[in-house]
């Protein structure tokens, strides 16, 4: 099965924050990995959250948009040198513009626009024609090719992970929901090295193979609920629509082709095709052969496209998977006791502390606090990870943080199908 019942049982039932000990299942309480529910107090517990979010909500300011200028510095610095070197690094060497292009590609998804299309900057940043929730990257093209051009269109991953994973977190309307999105997987009549290998080029492809269609069928469900439209009882919502459905015409939602012409096709034709003719020039201006220069970049880029997948497979999918996380059957109201004790019950955090550790993490490594308050900085999160850990050892919730390759272990038994 890939929700744990007897965790999902025990967590769902835990009420709104006027309850001083939640009610759960008969049976569930004297399971060793819910004893801590039995002294629970939720309402202290939320109390202790709400205080703690309040109080760094109020302490931002210009630190933190120092802090922001400073991390989309080091990205732009990473850009620069793959961009430099891309058309011209061979053997061994094209592995500076790979690591670079991956790492500009990574940063500027999983820590700029992410914490920016949350609103982490909306109250303090000065420019707010551009670095708020409702301005950055939407609206068009030249916005997307400016702030954050990737596979994903930027308003469909507003849509799927800031109100449908944040606000379903570990449920099954949880679009991100890994159990459920590689049950077709675990479920296959093949060897164990078979589903392994299938995994892993789920890792090199998972972008534009499954996230990028699967937040544009989001897209256009919330357009659908927006207008009232039924959705057929054939349909189901919660199914994830891959490039694989896609191609076999099964896609109830849009078709191939208006995929490719507006989420994915700009992106596949500028990055890595367009974006490079500048070396033609250059190729004429040092005397190399004809498109040398040129091919050398594209592959790169795509060297580049295949690491960057794996960088931000192992970051971010690893963030709510594993067998001890918890699920839940049903949904909480936002910002109740329940909801802020679900975010910490269904996230795991990674090694933090520094800057640069933090970096390569993508700031992905403070799951159980950027779940708790969506719309605060990156600095906050590091700020707040320690007092977070304090309050929930305080309270006795259990409180996961595990070196980021160990917790990337976990989740590959449950898609394999040799733990559930």
């Amino acid at each position: 099965m890939c929700i744990n019942q007897s965790k999902s049982s025990a967590a769902t039932s835990i009420g709104a924050p006027t309850e001083k000990r939640p009610v759960f299942p008969d049976g569930d309480a004297s399971l060793p990995y819910n004893a801590w529910l039995k002294d629970f107090d939720l309402k202290a517990f939320t109390n202790d959250i709400k205080a703690l979010g309040k109080t760094l909500e109020k302490n931002q300011g210009p630190a933190d948009v120092a802090h922001l200028n400073k991390i989309v510095m080091w990205s732009n610095l990473f850009a620069l040198v793959g961009l430099a070197t891309m058309g011209s690094f061979e053997g061994l060497a094209r592995a500076v513009p790979v690591v670079c292009l991956s790492t500009w590609t990574f940063s500027r998804w999983t820590m700029i626009a992410h914490h920016t299309c949350h609103g982490g900057y909306d109250k303090v940043h000065p420019n707010k024609g551009r670095w708020n929730r409702f301005k950055f990257a939407v609206g068009g093209l030249w916005n997307r090719l400016c702030d954050w051009f990737d596979w994903m269109m930027p308003e469909a991953w507003n849509i799927e992970h800031n109100n449908r994973h944040h606000y379903c977190l570990s449920e099954m309307d949880d679009p991100d929901l890994v159990e459920n999105n590689l049950e077709s997987i675990r479920k296959l009549n093949v060897s164990l090295p078979t589903k392994y290998l299938i995994v892993f080029i789920n890792m090199l492809t998972w972008k534009w193979a499954y996230y990028a269609p699967n937040t544009y069928k989001e897209l256009k469900l919330a357009g659908m609920r927006r207008r009232g439209e039924k959705i057929p009882a054939h349909v189901n919502p919660t199914d994830a629509l891959t490039i694989r459905v896609l191609l076999s015409g099964e896609s109830y939602f849009y078709s191939l082709w208006e995929f490719i012409s507006v989420v994915v096709g700009p992106y596949l034709l500028i990055h890595f095709f367009l974006m490079p003719l500048p070396l033609l020039l250059v190729e004429k201006y040092v005397e190399a052969e004809q498109y040398s220069m040129y091919m050398c970049a594209v592959k790169s880029l795509f060297l580049a496209e295949l690491l960057t997948n794996v960088h931000a497979f192992v970051a971010i999918v690893t963030n709510h998977a594993g067998d001890d996380m918890y699920r839940f059957r049903n949904g909480c109201k936002p910002y109740s006791g329940s909801f802020f004790l679900r975010q910490v019950l269904a996230s795991v955090d990674f090694s933090y502390g520094t800057d640069a550790v933090d970096f390569f993490h993508g700031w992905l490594n403070y799951q159980v606090e950027h779940h708790l308050w969506p719309n605060l900085s990156m600095l906050s999160y590091q700020r707040s990870a320690p007092l977070v850990r304090a309050i929930c050892e305080k309270h006795g919730v259990p409180y996961v943080r595990q070196n980021v390759f160990t917790a990337s272990t976990r989740p590959w038994r449950s898609w394999s199908g040799r733990r559930a």
